[in-house]
């Protein structure tokens, strides 16, 4: 399969925040912008393989800024690598004053995202072309991202079975 530039995935979400969006501080939702970060991602995903796609996991997310009722939130998306049948999306997510015209990064986050068959089961996705000084970056370290990724899921899957699906503990 030929490598697809990262550029072609490329997926831009706006939307105003308005009060039910918001919590008793008048911020965003930590939930509501971690759903537009899941959304953009899958939309990138898909745009890169042309295949239905499913979250695998979500990198920390850090909320650097708040997002205050009135402002928007433009969500951006792209695939930065590809492993088999997993694709890892830079995700980033800017805040703006609609009446300043102030705009901060409010969050970034690594999704990874992997392509299903009719079946739901893994699929191959064709490898990514960084053609950008910063898409160059983030690919340069993706690799080592990935390998983060496969041992903080072992711990997780170890969390599980230690606990169980039991309530509360048992």
């Amino acid at each position: 399969m030929d490598a697809k530039p990262c550029i072609e995935s490329l997926t831009v979400k706006n939307s105003h925040v308005l009060p039910p969006d918001t919590n008793s501080h008048g911020t965003l939702f930590g939930g509501k912008l971690m759903a537009y970060i899941d959304d953009v991602a899958a939309i990138a995903a898909t745009r890169h393989c042309r295949k239905p796609v499913v979250t695998a996991s979500i990198d920390s997310v850090d909320f650097l800024q708040p997002v205050f009722e009135g402002d928007t939130i433009c969500v951006v998306g792209f695939v930065t690598w590809t492993h088999n049948t997993s694709m890892e999306v830079f995700v980033k997510a800017i805040t703006e004053n609609l009446l300043t015209g102030d705009r901060k990064v409010c969050t970034t986050a690594f999704v990874s995202m992997v392509a299903v068959d009719e079946n739901n089961r893994p699929t191959p996705v064709r490898p990514v072309l960084p053609e950008s000084d910063e898409e160059k970056w983030l690919h340069s370290e993706a690799d080592k991202r990935h390998k983060q990724r496969k041992e903080r899921r072992k711990d997780s899957k170890e969390v599980a079975d230690k606990f169980g699906a039991g309530f509360p503990w048992a």
